[in-house]
């Protein structure tokens, strides 16, 4: 008998989380936002940017970490803004260090206009830090190719897009994704960029992908709080259209209604 939804929990490198979002900590107009965001998104884990968060200021850098760990929530810090493994790598170390955990979300990227992941350096960064005990989330494409040579690496969790960061365009390439999906269907893929409606998120979930990494969406929608809620409904809708197995598809038209035992038929005109 399969499990009710109440017990469909997100496993990732052996921890189970009762959400399947995660949420971004960036560009939110204040503190108070991000927090209340947070409430109603209830997410798996924040991810946060070292790199940026150390290039602000000392004070909103504190107050930053303050809010952190007052909300409770496991951190999977990320390596944004990085241009080579060996950035990465370093980043990657500095974020174990200040957050104590072997978490990371790992970006190497590769074009600086459309942030699209460096495949050659990220797996470079991938098999490095999978040796030195990291618990790796590649930030890639859907390129088949790409995931399974990280999946090789150790990598347990994959991040394919759907459209470039923060563009918010939804899944660019349909086929691609679910072929991915198709491919590995005991890999957790949590799809990691390019996503900005509540029906983008749904769409992915609906495919069977694991989870959904949100931030721009969110922070930078008019009202984020009521965003964050709505993208948490859409992420728990198509899950559970998912494990419900959606009808398939048809080119022609199916009768929902049987024609045995039908009171009457309709007539042409001037019959």
């Amino acid at each position: 008998m399969d499990k009710p939804l109440t017990e469909d929990r997100l496993t990732l490198y052996g921890r189970g989380y009762e959400s399947r979002l995660l949420l971004g900590t960036a560009r939110y107009d204040s503190p108070a936002v991000l927090a209340a965001a947070t409430r109603a998104a209830d997410p798996a884990m924040l991810t946060v940017s070292l790199r940026r968060q150390i290039s602000g200021s000392k004070d909103s850098g504190q107050s930053f970490w303050s809010l952190l760990r007052e909300m409770g929530l496991p951190i999977l810090p990320n390596t944004a803004g990085c241009l080579t493994a060996r950035e990465a790598v370093q980043t990657a170390r500095m974020a174990r260090e200040l957050f104590e955990t072997d978490l990371i979300k790992l970006e190497v990227i590769g074009d600086e206009v459309s942030l699209q992941p460096d495949p050659f350096g990220l797996l470079a960064a991938a098999t490095e830090l999978v040796k030195l005990g990291f618990q790796v989330f590649p930030y890639c494409t859907e390129d088949g190719v790409l995931c399974r040579r990280l999946m090789d690496a150790g990598c347990e969790v994959l991040m394919p897009w759907a459209a470039p960061i923060g563009t918010g365009q939804g899944p660019r390439n349909a086929r691609g994704l679910r072929d991915l999906r198709e491919r590995a269907p005991a890999v957790p893929l949590i799809v990691g960029a390019g996503i900005g409606l509540p029906s983008h998120a749904c769409q992915v979930m609906e495919w069977g992908f694991d989870g959904v990494l949100l931030n721009t969406a969110v922070s930078r929608a008019i009202d984020p709080v009521r965003m964050a809620g709505a993208f948490s409904q859409a992420v728990r809708g198509g899950r559970a259209a998912f494990l419900a197995g959606p009808m398939i598809a048809r080119e022609a038209a199916v009768a929902s209604t049987p024609e045995i035992g039908r009171p009457f038929t309709f007539q042409g005109v001037g019959s």
